[in-house]
């Protein structure tokens, strides 16, 4: 609007314009001149990060396949200690349920492979030193569960022994008339038959009709039961058995020994009525017998 009036207006505007324009491209070209260097500086060290870059992506690749490579070797590592320690576990595991169920003879037997073939393998970690510190402890309690059920069958074989003694008597002399009858035949058949071969065979008939007549005979007996139908000797055995394991053998038998002798000295002691009838004597006899 300043030239409106004035001749070639547009003109002088558009040259004004251009000049003004060509100043303003001056001034950019000073400046970019000027800071040419500098960014040429910006995009050398750009490059430069981005290789570094490249390489810091590569680095924790590397750190990463590390991790898991580790991690591989640690779980191989707790696969190979968790075998050998899985059989051991499962050994213990079966000597606590021996022991539930009052198998201590096999316990003891399952002690012994775990003192002298398992443990020995994974001795170093702290459950099997537990383990090794429990093992005496078990045996002792094997002991003591042992000799206090023997000491309950030596206080219970009292209340049995007049009627054990009465069936081992009972027993003795239907064997010494068996043994009598039967040499008496023998010795008639041997008289009447000078042939060897004969009275062999005659022997044998007359051993089996004697038999015979005594199983005949004892049908209209009372059954006679032996000592093992009256008691269980089981107590005995087994006490025996773990003592001989645990090398404890002579101990048990002199403990055995000793308490058999004082049941004896008691029963020997005759009681006060005992002379007043005949059955107080065998009821005596018999108490001496079992």
């Amino acid at each position: 609007s300043v030239y409106d009036d004035q001749p070639n207006a547009h003109q002088r505007f558009m040259e004004k314009l251009d000049a003004c324009i060509r100043n303003h491209d001056r001034e950019i070209e000073k400046m970019c001149n000027f800071h040419h260097q500098g960014f040429v500086d910006a995009i050398t060290e750009l490059l430069k990060v981005r290789a570094d870059a490249e390489k810091l992506k590569v680095i924790a690749q590397t750190e990463e396949i590390i991790r898991c490579r580790v991690q591989q070797r640690n779980i191989t590592t707790v696969v190979e200690k968790l075998q050998l320690c899985l059989p051991v576990l499962e050994m213990y595991s079966k000597l606590k349920d021996q022991m539930k169920i009052k198998r201590y003879y096999s316990a003891l037997k399952t002690m012994e492979q775990l003192e002298n073939l398992y443990l020995p393998r994974v001795s170093q970690y702290r459950f099997c030193q537990i383990m090794i510190e429990n093992l005496p402890k078990l045996r002792e309690e094997i002991k003591e569960i042992s000799m206090s059920d023997l000491k309950d069958f030596l206080e219970s074989i009292r209340k049995h022994s007049d009627r054990i003694g009465e069936t081992a008597m009972k027993q003795a002399q239907q064997q010494k008339t068996f043994s009598t009858t039967l040499q008496k035949h023998n010795n008639v058949n041997y008289g009447r038959n000078m042939n060897l071969g004969r009275s062999r065979i005659l022997e044998s008939k007359n051993e089996m009709t004697l038999k015979r007549t005594f199983e005949e005979d004892d049908e209209h007996d009372e059954e006679v039961l032996t000592a093992q139908d009256l008691v269980d000797f089981s107590p005995v055995y087994r006490c025996l058995h773990i003592y001989s394991v645990l090398g404890d053998g002579e101990v048990f038998e002199n403990y055995y020994r000793k308490q058999r002798r004082k049941q004896a000295r008691l029963v020997l002691q005759p009681q006060s009525s005992m002379h007043e009838t005949v059955e107080g004597y065998r009821r005596y006899f018999s108490q001496i017998v079992g």
